[in-house]
C-alpha cells in the first residue's frame, strides 16, 4: 500500500468561476487532487455525500451555510476501512463559507490521525485557505498539519507548477 493518500471533496456542475456561475464537467479540487496523485503515486479517495447537494449553485451555497451554522456532519457514501497504512495525507477541498465543506469534517473526524502529516490544498475564487488550516489543526489532533496550498479555482487546470513545487517541498521534509 502507498504511504501517501490524497483525500478530497470536489464539486462539479454549477460553480462560481471567475466572477460568474459556470457549469464544470470536473470539479477544480478533483483536477488538483489528480495532479497530486500523479506526482506522488499516492492513493486517491473522493469524499462523496450520501445526499447530493442541490445542482443549482446558489441553492448549494444556502445548504452549505446552514450546515456550517448547525455544525452538521453530512452522511457519506463510503469510507476507507483504515488510514493506518498512510504517513502522509493530502486533504483537498473547495473553500466553502471560509473553511472546508462539512463533509470533510465528517470524513476526518472518523479517524485517528495522530502521527500523520496532513497537507491541505484548497481551491477557491479568492478566499484563500480561509480558516481551514486552523480547523484542520483542531480536528486532526496529534497530526502535523502543514501550511496549505491555495489554488485559484479557475486556474486549477494550469496549476501544475505550483502543485509540483508544493508536493516537492513537503514530501522532502
Amino acid at each position: 500500500m502507498s504511504r501517501t493518500l490524497i483525500v478530497y471533496y470536489s464539486r462539479k456542475g454549477e460553480n462560481y468561476w471567475n466572477g460568474s456561475v459556470r457549469k464544470l464537467e470536473r470539479g477544480n479540487t478533483e483536477i488538483v487532487a489528480e495532479m497530486i496523485a500523479g506526482i506522488t503515486g499516492g492513493d486517491l479517495f473522493e469524499v462523496e455525500t450520501a445526499q447530493d447537494y442541490p445542482a443549482d449553485y446558489h441553492e448549494c451555497v444556502k445548504v452549505s451555510v446552514e450546515e456550517l451554522r448547525s455544525g452538521a456532519r453530512p452522511e457519506l457514501k463510503r469510507y476507507l476501512d483504515s488510514l493506518d497504512g498512510y504517513d502522509t495525507i493530502f486533504v483537498g477541498y473547495p473553500c466553502w463559507c471560509g473553511t472546508m465543506p462539512m463533509a470533510m469534517f465528517t470524513f476526518l473526524e472518523r479517524y485517528d490521525l495522530r502521527g500523520k502529516k496532513i497537507l491541505p490544498f484548497c481551491t477557491n475564487e479568492g478566499s484563500g485557505m480561509g480558516r481551514s488550516e486552523s480547523d484542520l489543526k483542531r480536528i486532526c489532533a496529534g497530526a502535523t498539519v502543514e501550511a496549505g496550498l491555495s489554488i485559484h479555482g479557475a486556474e486549477a487546470a494550469g496549476s501544475r507548477g505550483a502543485v509540483e513545487a508544493y508536493v516537492k517541498k513537503h514530501m522532502a521534509e
